[in-house]
């Protein structure tokens, strides 16, 4: 009774799970380094800002717009400058961790 083992969790259970699949898929793990992730917190910290400044910049345009059609123009163009900020982040933080 000595030699058992404490039960893991099901978050445990399914980390494993998924490094052996990865394992035998030939996906190799990489750690990232203490510069990367300076340099990806940096990278998240400008475009969460960036982020921020469009949505200030959106909502005081949208205080001042009376017109439907234009409201809703304006709303597709946040969401499309939103998603390429993010899209931009996303592949600056992977090339990041590429190296």
């Amino acid at each position: 009774m000595a030699d058992e083992k404490p039960l893991k969790s099901a978050y445990e259970l399914a980390m494993e799970r998924l490094r052996k699949s990865d394992a035998d898929a030939g996906v190799a793990s990489r750690t990232v380094t203490d510069a990367q992730k300076a340099a990806i917190a940096e990278v998240r910290n400008f475009y969460d800002a960036k982020l921020a400044e469009q949505q200030v910049l959106h909502q005081s345009t949208l205080r001042k717009m009376v017109d439907l059609a234009a409201r809703e123009a304006l709303e597709a163009d946040y969401r499309r400058e939103r998603e390429r900020l993010a899209s931009e982040r996303e592949a600056k933080i992977e090339k990041i961790r590429r190296g």
